[in-house]
């Protein structure tokens, strides 16, 4: 027995006309006869009742015709759950993420694709730069938006790059320099310095050092947190000056607190990593959604 003796004796059964049945499938009626004479000689009882005039089903018939249509409604449904999780509609999406700079677009990204992809269900692992590449080339984590690392090259993962952020200084309102449109680093040599600690961004850590000792000085860290945004609560308590990615600093509230662009401009990129193997479909649905935003311009526009 196989799937087209069951779909042709269901055209059949629910037609009761061998002619009619061929052209609701588009097979010739030898073809349907002969199929049928094949299912009742593989099961041994008589399914269909026929004369010259009359078709109609048998006790059997009517059982196996009740039957076939939950089957084969249960199939086609199964192929439509297959197709969908191939499509990466269906399964589970595992997502690592900094914080601050990915709040202009993730929730924003997240509700779209649970619309595109109601039946996937999505972890979310909020984690440094560091442990992001960790966890996405271990496998623990499908997709990370995250900042480059040191050993990101020698981790093997893909890249989309999608954003440039400049580094700005923040000031408490009331400062000298808060009014200023900009700030040239050297400017910072006698100021107290708070940044992000090292072990928990090197790349943003590492990145304003080179900076301050591109413009001559070594910095005075006053302080270095664990989160970046401690590093504005510092600022707002007046313990120095900041020196975070423009997104941090769009979070500090005005007027107790100053946002202003270093110069020359030093950026640190925002990046969406993936290994190198065959991704799963949901996180390949997941990649394409925002590599079209990107291209479009929304995921950096709400709309």
């Amino acid at each position: 027995m196989d799937l087209r003796h069951l779909r042709y004796f269901q055209a059949i059964a629910e037609e009761l006309s061998f002619s009619r049945a061929a052209r609701r499938l588009n097979v010739v009626q030898p073809a349907l006869s002969r199929a049928l004479k094949e299912l009742e000689a593989e099961l041994g009882v008589e399914l269909l009742a026929r004369t010259r005039r009359v078709v109609r089903l048998t006790a059997a018939g009517r059982l196996l015709l009740e039957d076939t249509a939950l089957l084969l409604e249960r199939l086609d449904a199964t192929v439509r759950r297959v197709r969908r999780a191939a499509e990466g509609q269906i399964g589970e999406l595992r997502l690592g993420y900094i914080g601050p700079p990915t709040v202009p677009f993730l929730g924003r990204v997240l509700a779209e694709y649970g619309r595109r992809c109601p039946e996937v269900t999505i972890h979310l692992e909020e984690r440094t730069p560091e442990r992001v590449w960790e966890m996405v080339a271990n496998g623990r984590l499908d997709l990370g938006l995250t900042r480059p690392v040191r050993s990101h090259d020698a981790l093997g993962l893909h890249t989309l790059k999608l954003r440039d952020e400049r580094l700005c200084a923040v000031l408490p309102g009331e400062h000298a320099l808060a009014h200023r449109a900009s700030l040239r680093w050297e400017e910072l040599a006698e100021q107290p310095l708070i940044v992000l600690a090292r072990r928990e961004g090197a790349g943003l850590h590492d990145e304003i050092l080179a900076a301050c000792r591109t413009a001559g000085f070594a910095p005075r860290l006053a302080h270095t947190p664990s989160v970046i945004s401690t590093v504005l609560r510092y600022v707002e308590a007046g313990a120095g000056i900041g020196v975070v990615p423009e997104c941090v600093a769009e979070l500090g509230p005005a007027p107790r607190m100053a946002a202003v662009p270093l110069r020359p401009a030093q950026s640190i990129p925002l990046v969406l990593v993936w290994p190198d193997e065959r991704e799963e479909p949901p996180a390949a649905a997941f990649r394409g959604l925002v590599a079209e935003w990107l291209r479009s311009g929304r995921l950096w526009r709400d709309e």
